[in-house]
This record gives structure tokens, sequence and C-alpha cells, in this order.
């Protein structure tokens, strides 16, 4: 009966090294695979050019390597690429870097596809074929970072957790990614330069409280009231924003991590003034650090639109009045479908070189 290898990278340091003593191997020589691993991002045992020919061939018997692959990268009038990543099992899923001349933000995904169905958001509509490993996070990562080196010659600065899938519906890959991403045996990235952006699953909020996790949160919120918000995202009807708001004042308290809001301006729909000071109260009962609005990016399959310039000025300038510390952020890589809720694995073009 044939069994399934194992993924060399769920293995600990300890645990490789426990391999190479049985082998009658040298202790070094786990260091060194744990280094390709993490440090020195091999993506197959091939690369592990430090090891002879026939260790190589013993580790690609014993185990598996399952690794992201570029499948086609896209690259935006400004500047933001667009990468479709392809799975080892043949899925694909879509991470993005945004440059600025202050940062090089990764977006990277959580899962393919996604169950949520948010109503403006094109993975909303795609079906959930699975989570992502916290292997195939963290290669999202230094593919990206890869990128941004190459490209900009300067390394990633932040990630946010904004592109396909409910990350904290994925959430032991999630944060055992960001462990590794932030391991000196790994990225060495600092957890304060990560966010993690949720539609809102209230029970994970508590959880990451308990967990004193040392990223930053941010809300998905779009909808300033249960009724507006359960038309656009259903996740409201079982996480109403009573619930959020007692979730997000339990994580500040046990972590004191920043917490961000999340608002995409809709025409017509939630733009209103009066929308506005429904946003100002809830903006008020948490210790939000800031309230990011956002415009609406057009899908195909949606029939919202972007407010009028005006509307978003009056919008923005009442959230200031009001001391809402507010942000209007305009979205990049439009053009190639990169802005945010635009994510739906379409991208068909040939890789870039």
């Amino acid at each position: 009966m044939k069994t399934e290898k194992t993924n060399i990278r769920s293995l600990s340091r300890a645990e490789i090294a426990e391999y190479f003593e049985d082998l009658g191997e040298p202790k070094f020589r786990a260091g060194q695979v744990y280094e390709w691993l993490w440090q020195k991002h091999a993506f197959a045992f091939e690369d592990m050019t430090n090891l002879s020919k026939e260790l190589r061939s013993k580790l690609s018997k014993d185990f598996s390597f399952p690794s992201l692959r570029t499948d086609t990268i896209q690259q935006s009038a400004d500047g933001t690429l667009k990468t479709r990543f392809k799975t080892f099992d043949n899925h694909f899923v879509e991470g993005v870097l945004i440059p600025t001349d202050e940062r090089r933000t990764a977006c990277v995904s959580s899962q393919i596809g996604c169950s949520l169905s948010c109503k403006f958001c094109a993975t909303g509509y795609m079906d959930r074929e699975r989570n992502l490993d916290f292997d195939e996070i963290y290669d999202q990562v230094v593919l990206i970072n890869q990128q941004a080196e190459k490209t900009f010659d300067k390394k990633l600065s932040n990630i946010v957790f904004m592109g396909m899938g409910e990350p904290l519906l994925n959430y032991r890959n999630v944060l055992k990614a960001i462990e590794k991403i932030s391991s000196p045996e790994g990225l060495g990235m600092s957890p304060r330069r990560v966010t993690v952006s949720t539609a809102g699953v209230a029970k994970m909020i508590r959880q990451l409280g308990d967990d004193k996790v040392k990223f930053k949160l941010a809300l998905s919120l779009h909808a300033a009231n249960d009724a507006k918000r359960h038309e656009i995202m259903p996740i409201n009807d079982t996480n109403n924003i009573r619930s959020l708001i007692d979730a997000l004042n339990y994580f500040y308290k046990e972590t004191g991590n920043e917490i961000t809001f999340e608002y995409i301006l809709f025409q017509d729909f939630n733009d209103s003034l009066r929308d506005a000071d429904e946003l100002i109260k809830i903006y008020r009962q948490v210790p939000a650090d800031l309230v990011n609005i956002i415009e609406y990016n057009p899908i195909a399959n949606a029939l919202f639109a972007k407010p009028d310039e005006g509307v978003v000025n009056t919008f923005m300038k009442h959230l200031e009045k009001n001391k809402v510390n507010a942000r209007l952020r305009r979205s990049r890589g439009k053009d190639i479908d990169a802005a945010c809720g635009q994510l739906a694995n379409k991208n068909a073009s040939p890789s870039l070189p």
C-alpha cells in the first residue's frame, strides 16, 4: 500500500536532526537543510547545492517538497505587480506587490477562493477550493519579496493578508506562516509590519487576543449598520456589528495591537452623511487607530458604482470634523484587476521576463 510522503517543511529542526541521526549523517546536515527550507528559499531538493546528489536523492525519496510556483505576472501602469501562483495540486491563487515611494507591500492570499460571498468582491463569487498551507503562504511572501528586490532593489516593508480568502477561517496556517515570516530563521520581518484583514469572525478575533499575537488587525466593515452590512456581507448574519465591536475591544485589551477599519464607499448605498455618522459611532466604541476609506473597484458580477469625487470629499471632511483619523486609500493596479476586491484568477497573459 502506497503511503503519502511527509512534507519536509512540516518538520521541526529537531525532527530533521533526528532523521539525519537515524541515517548516520553528521548533525550539521539538519542545519543545512533547515536553512535551505526557510532562509535560502529552496523550492526543490535539487536546489540544496551543498548536499551531495545522493543525499538529495534520499530526501526526495523520503519526503515531499510541495512549493508554490510563479505562473504569470502582470504589471500595472502604476508599477503594481500581480502574480498568479500555481500550487502543487494545480490550483491558482493570486498575490500582489504594491510599490510606493515609502513602502513595498505584499498583499497575500490565505485561501484558494472564498466561502464568504461578499457581494462586492470578485473572490467572493468563486468557490473555496481549499485553505492554503502555511508553507504556501510563506512561499507567496518569498516570491513577492524576490520581485521587490529585482524590480525596485528593495525588500518588502509590509505584508497585508488582504488577498483571496478569509484569513481567520484558515487560522492555524495563517498564524504559522506569520511565525515563519517573522522568525530570525525565516524572513526576520517584524510582526508589526504584518496586517491581517478579516471580514469579521468574532470568535476568531477573540482567539487572536487569547494567542497574544503581535501583528495588526483590520476589520472589513464596509457598512455601519447591520441591515446594510447583511445585504453585502452574509457573514454579518452570524457576526453582527455588536459582536465584532466586543471582539475587537477584547483583542485590544489582550494585545494592545493596532486596529484599522476598512470601509469601501458605494454610490447611494453607504456614502451619505447619515452613513458617516453611523461609522463615527462605531469608531468611538473601539480603540481603532485608523479608518481606511477605500474607493470601489468595479467587478463583473456586481452592480455597485464608485461615488462622485464631491461625495467622497464631503464624506471624508465629515469624518475629519468629528475627529476620526481617516485616510482615503486610492486603489493601485486597477488596470490589471489587482486592486482591492478584484482578485479572481482571471490573469491569462504570459509571464513577464
